[in-house]
């Protein structure tokens, strides 16, 4: 048709947009969309592969073939980093993690007159879409969906029941909020469904925090080489294969440095792969984690020295960032304002950045630029595969 658009681009929020500016649902580039808003499926548009999309808030992309989710994630990472004037010296091979590779997830439950509904919730919205199939969670995590929907459908009250799951070396580890479990009826309930499905651990929470039901041996996470202990609720990267690459990046960027600090550490994931030749500060505000770093390193004799210190309200100052060969950041999705600003004012000249927010990443990549770092290297890192959440390494020296 002579008067029909074709999109050139995914928005952040997963809308495809022509020249002209205008925005469309569930358009990918190559697409054409008529005056009337009739869309005509390009060489990039695809069928997605799962029977709940797009109710389903977990996935925004599945119509969008490789190519085009590719290059929606190179687009979010370039473009932020363009946005604030950034030169970049090289972009790396944009990483995509594959289908059914992701080993934690937060799903939600409702007890219903038939029984239960669980998945995820429907994008922008409250109501549950129950998930019947599910292609970005690794088979162990969707293994146990059936069963939470009977056990919810059993034990449930009236309000939601939101349930996390992770994948660790021993199992999966999940934890229910919004089930009271009340009497010795519904406990044993609970220890015969942890049994039944070979749970790793089952922890409950009323409201005060995560209390285990179940738990046949200490959880743990193996980063680097080293099994950590895995306290509940604790961060780790979504898939193995994206945190193959977050860690490889890390260790090639920073290759050389004898002294490194780890901000913003968590469990470790950066600073035990690192450890070894080097010596590593791992620095983190949580104290469970921070917790079960020190542990960890202390008890394999590794090179890792574990920090509790909050470093949105008391960053490292410049004195000390100036004292490692290298700084390796990877801060929540705020980004790291303040802990930049002092390292942009110390005498640090290697920084490594992993970032799961472009936008706040971008900003504090300019407070290192106008200190006098390059950009020298910026990955985009597709972990969430079909969202529109993207992440990102990134390497500076001065």
């Amino acid at each position: 048709m002579s008067d029909s658009e074709i999109i050139e681009r995914i928005a952040a929020r997963g809308d495809g947009i022509t020249a002209s500016g205008r925005h469309v649902a569930g358009a990918v580039p190559g697409d054409a969309v008529a005056a009337d808003g009739t869309l005509i499926a390009g060489p990039h548009h695809v069928t997605p592969p799962c029977r709940h999309f797009p109710e389903c808030g977990g996935c925004q992309l599945q119509q969008a073939d490789e190519t085009a989710l590719r290059q929606f994630v190179t687009d979010r990472v370039v473009h932020a980093a363009e946005g604030q004037g950034i030169a970049i010296g090289e972009v790396l091979p944009t990483h995509l993690s594959p289908a059914n590779s992701r080993r934690r997830a937060t799903l939600h439950a409702l007890r219903t007159a038939r029984g239960a509904v669980l998945g995820f919730r429907e994008g922008g919205a409250h109501r549950i879409v129950d998930m019947r199939e599910c292609h970005i969670l690794v088979p162990e995590l969707f293994a146990l969906v059936g069963p939470l929907r009977s056990l919810v459908a059993e034990h449930g009250a009236r309000q939601p029941v939101d349930i996390e799951l992770t994948l660790v070396d021993e199992g999966v580890d999940c934890t229910l909020k919004g089930i009271e479990a009340d009497g010795l009826a519904a406990t044993e309930a609970l220890l015969d469904f942890a049994r039944a499905n070979a749970l790793a651990r089952l922890s409950l929470d009323r409201g005060f925090g995560p209390e285990t039901v179940w738990e046949p041996q200490p959880l743990t996470v193996t980063l680097g080489s080293f099994p950590v202990p895995f306290p509940q609720g604790s961060f780790l990267q979504p898939t193995k294969d994206g945190e193959g690459v977050l860690v490889g990046d890390a260790r090639a960027f920073l290759d050389g440095a004898t002294r490194i600090a780890d901000l913003f550490s968590g469990l470790g994931t950066f600073a035990f792969a690192l450890a070894g030749p080097r010596k590593v500060l791992a620095v983190e505000a949580a104290r469970d984690a921070h917790l079960a770093c020190k542990a960890a390193a202390n008890m394999r004799g590794v090179p890792v020295l574990a920090l509790h210190r909050d470093l949105f309200r008391n960053p490292l100052q410049p004195e000390e960032a100036g004292r490692f060969g290298a700084i390796l950041l990877d801060p929540p999705r705020a980004g790291a304002r303040d802990q930049v600003a002092q390292i942009a004012a110390s005498d640090a000249a290697r920084v490594a950045y992993v970032s799961c927010n472009p936008a706040s990443w971008a900003r504090d990549a300019r407070t290192l630029v106008e200190a006098g770092f390059r950009l020298e290297k910026l990955r985009p890192v597709g972990q969430f595969r079909w969202s529109t959440h993207v992440e990102l390494s990134s390497y500076f020296t001065r």
